[in-house]
C-alpha cells in the first residue's frame, strides 16, 4: 500500500507539470482587428494640416494628323491617298473636299503623274527627315486663316505682316509639306480648285514679290493699256534680279536636280513621268517671306492681268503666265529664272479656257484676299 501510495502521487505529479508546461506553450488568443472611425475630439494644440498643393494637369498631348504615305500603283489609288492626306492635313471645311474631287474626276490626267512611268528623286519619308533637321523658321501665320499660308506685303515701303492684304499658299498644291505637286493641271482647272479651297489664282506680281520678299502695287509691276508681250518686254527690261535665297543663281538650292523620264521627248502622259520632289524639300529654296520652291520642283500656273479689273483682289480674270522653273532645271536651263522674270506669252490664252496648256511639270498654287489685321509696322515681327 504504501508502494501504491508512492507511485500514484508520482503519476499525479507528473500530470501537473505536462499540464503546466502545455498551459505555458498555448497561444495567446489574437485580438480581433479594430474598427477605425474618425476622431472628434482632437487635442487643441494639433496644428492644421498643410493644404494640399493644387494638382496642375499634364497638357493635352496633341499627336500630329495620321499621314498616308503610299506608292501608288495606279492613278485611283494616288488621287485616294492625296484627297485623305488633304483632309487630315488641312482640315477642310465641309463639303470642300467634295468640290475637289470632283473637279478631279473629270480630268483624265490630273495628278502626280503617270504612277507607272513616274520616279521620284526623294520619298516623303526623306523629305520630312530634311525639315525636322531643319526647324522651318517661316511658319504660317494664323491671319491667313487657312494652314500654310504666309502674308505678302513690302517691307521697304513700312508694311508689315499686320498690314498685308493678301496671303500665299508656303507650298505647291496641295500645299502640304512633303507632298508631291499636283501637275497635268490646266489654268481653269486651277482656278476652280484654288475658288474650291476659298481663294484664288494667285496674280503674276504676288508671285514675284512673293519670290523676291517685297510686294510691288500693281501700278509698278504692269504697264496697263500696251499689248501684253510690250508690257511683258518693259517689265523684264527693267526687273530687279533677285532669287528667292539671295542675289546670285544657285540652283543647287532648290528642287533642280531631276532627269525627265527616258523618252519623253514631247509633253505626253505615256511617256513623261512628273519625277517631282516633295514640296518644301530644299530648306534654302524659301523666300524671305515664307514661300517655298518658287524655283525648281514644278513650274506654277498664274494670272496675269492685262488690264486693272483682271486683277485677282478686284474679282477678275486675265491671261495665263507660267512662272518659276523646273525639276531638271540645273541641266537645262533654257530662260531666265529670277524671281521678276515673265515669259513672253508662252502658252498665252484666257485663263478659264477648257483646253488650256497642262503638263508634266506644270503645277500651281493659291492665293488669299484678307483684311489687314493693324496698321503697318505694329506687330513688332516678320510673319
Amino acid at each position: 500500500m504504501k508502494q501504491l501510495r508512492l507511485v500514484t502521487g508520482v503519476v499525479v505529479g507528473v500530470a501537473a507539470v505536462i499540464a503546466v508546461v502545455m498551459l505555458l506553450r498555448s497561444p495567446e488568443p489574437r485580438p480581433s482587428s479594430p474598427v477605425v472611425r474618425p476622431s472628434t475630439n482632437a487635442p487643441a494644440t494639433s496644428a492644421p494640416s498643410a493644404p494640399a498643393p493644387p494638382v496642375t494637369p499634364a497638357p493635352e498631348r496633341r499627336d500630329p494628323p495620321p499621314y498616308l504615305d503610299t506608292v501608288a500603283l495606279t492613278l485611283a489609288e494616288q488621287r485616294s491617298a492625296l484627297f485623305t492626306n488633304m483632309q487630315n492635313q488641312l482640315d477642310l471645311p465641309a463639303g470642300v473636299l467634295d468640290m475637289i474631287e470632283t473637279i478631279f474626276a473629270a480630268s483624265d490626267h490630273l495628278g502626280q503623274g503617270e504612277p507607272k512611268i513616274t520616279k521620284h528623286p526623294m520619298t516623303r519619308a526623306e523629305c520630312r527627315a530634311i525639315r525636322d533637321a531643319h526647324p522651318d523658321s517661316h511658319p504660317a501665320d494664323a491671319r491667313c486663316g487657312a494652314p500654310n499660308m504666309v502674308p505678302l506685303f513690302d517691307p521697304a515701303r513700312g508694311e508689315s505682316a499686320a498690314s498685308a492684304a493678301v496671303c500665299m499658299d508656303q507650298f505647291e498644291f496641295p500645299n502640304i509639306p512633303c507632298e508631291y505637286p499636283v501637275t497635268w493641271v490646266r489654268s481653269s482647272e486651277a482656278y476652280d480648285l484654288c475658288a474650291a479651297e476659298g481663294k484664288r489664282l494667285c496674280d503674276a506680281h504676288e508671285w514675284e514679290g512673293a519670290c523676291a520678299g517685297a510686294l510691288h502695287t500693281p501700278e509698278v509691276d504692269y504697264t496697263w493699256g500696251e499689248r501684253r508681250i510690250m508690257q511683258e518686254y518693259l517689265h523684264n527690261k527693267t526687273r530687279e534680279l533677285v532669287w528667292a535665297y539671295g542675289p546670285k543663281v544657285d540652283e543647287r538650292k532648290c528642287a533642280t536636280m531631276g532627269h525627265k523620264s527616258a523618252e519623253c521627248y514631247t509633253p505626253d502622259w505615256g511617256i513623261c513621268g512628273s519625277n517631282t520632289y516633295p514640296a518644301g524639300a530644299f530648306p534654302e529654296c524659301v523666300s524671305s517671306l515664307g514661300v517655298f520652291d518658287q524655283h525648281g520642283n514644278a513650274a506654277e500656273h498664274m494670272n496675269l492681268p492685262v488690264k486693272p479689273e483682271q486683277l485677282g483682289k478686284n474679282g477678275g480674270v486675265g491671261e495665263t503666265e507660267m512662272k518659276g522653273s523646273w525639276f531638271i532645271f540645273a541641266s537645262e536651263a533654257v530662260h531666265p529664272d529670277d524671281c521678276r522674270w515673265r515669259a513672253l506669252m508662252w502658252h498665252a490664252g484666257p485663263i478659264r479656257a477648257p483646253d488650256s496648256h497642262r503638263n508634266y511639270h506644270l503645277g500651281f498654287r493659291c492665293c488669299k484676299d484678307i483684311a489687314p489685321s493693324g496698321a503697318p509696322g505694329r506687330d513688332g515681327g516678320t510673319p
